[in-house]
């Protein structure tokens, strides 16, 4: 499976993953097209979390995805090969960022095989509080979304099989484990994280780190017995495993407006951040707008939209407006270059 791109990179047709990386200077005045490709890519995978926490992988349609995004189908089938391709990216997306919070903590931990999984798994389970969207997409969806889907899911489960074997090091009951018992204990704790996130309703206020003692208790009994599993189930639970980065909370930063993000107005934005007080020309000049009319109504519709605020006494008086961003307008476009860096 490849996915078709435009201006996205190159594509590892072996995986069925994009490569691309898109930086937030691909949406600054003078850059190429491929930014807003890219904004439209962040569209549509985020709208794919939205509808596939709604109604199940199974029973998402590339119609749900568009309708959602807001994007066209024509635009979908430029980016995404289909519907398993964009959920394969999207699936990608959400393993780099558990990832991401996991694995410098369990990394640079130099304790024991036991603190380095404490530490690990209260990682994770911060990662599915504060990102539950993505935690359900790699838990709960993944399971549900074809076969490569599965083997990206094998892939990970196997590595976690990996690190839980090591305790096999450390191990003190009389019944020596074996890897079949890392593999047993890695299916009993994602069991449980699967009950919790494929609710799909608001959990209590108590939150998926109240199961670190737990699941650690579960952990350790078949390779430190039964008085270590005790005394996990009575420690206290530290505050975090690590300083969190800001969530990335896959939304559409242009949700609710009632316009859709095109290349145009992306340019427009861009061209006001960068120049303030820019007039009619000159916005246009460096948008790339060639027609004095279409630049008139699309500022026009931005300002209806609260996102730029005239500050010039306009052609009333014969001098040119000065265009400069509201603080929606900041809002908006920070959004989207913060979005596009974290893809």
């Amino acid at each position: 499976m490849t996915i078709k791109s435009r201006n996205l990179g190159r594509v590892d047709s072996r995986r069925g993953k994009s490569t691309a990386r898109v930086g937030a200077s691909d949406v600054a005045i003078g850059a190429n097209r491929g930014g807003v490709p890219e904004v439209q890519r962040v569209r549509i995978m985020s709208a794919l979390v939205e509808v596939a926490r709604e109604y199940g992988t199974g029973r998402v349609t590339v119609t749900h995805i568009v309708t959602r995004s807001g994007v066209s189908r024509r635009t979908f089938y430029e980016l995404f090969e289909d519907r398993d391709a964009c959920f394969l990216a999207t699936l990608d997306h959400a393993l780099e960022r558990a990832a991401a919070r996991v694995l410098p903590v369990f990394m640079e931990a130099s304790e024991s095989w036991r603190a380095r999984i404490r530490f690990g798994l209260l990682a994770l389970l911060e990662f599915l509080d504060d990102e539950p969207a993505l935690g359900e997409m790699c838990i709960v969806d993944a399971l549900g979304a074809g076969s490569l889907a599965l083997e990206r899911r094998a892939g990970v489960v196997r590595t976690l099989v990996d690190v839980v074997d090591g305790g096999r090091a450390d191990a003190k009951t009389t019944c020596k484990p074996t890897r079949l018992t890392a593999e047993g204990v890695v299916g009993g704790v994602l069991s449980v994280l699967y009950g919790r996130l494929a609710e799909r309703t608001p959990r209590s206020t108590e939150p998926m780190t109240a199961l670190l003692n737990p699941l650690m208790g579960m952990i350790v009994l078949p390779y430190l017995g039964s008085a270590a599993a005790a005394k996990e189930m009575e420690r206290a639970v530290p505050d975090s495993a690590a300083p969190r980065p800001n969530a990335m909370h896959h939304a559409n930063p242009l949700a609710g407006l009632g316009m859709r993000l095109t290349y145009r107005t992306m340019r427009v934005l861009s061209a006001i951040a960068s120049e303030p007080r820019a007039s009619n020309r000159r916005v246009a000049a460096v948008a790339g707008v060639q027609d004095p009319g279409q630049i008139s109504k699309l500022l026009a519709r931005l300002e209806h939209l609260e996102l730029v605020e005239n500050l010039g006494v306009g052609s009333a008086r014969g001098e040119p407006n000065a265009w400069r961003l509201t603080a929606r307008g900041h809002e908006i476009e920070d959004a989207i270059r913060e979005q596009i860096e974290q893809v």
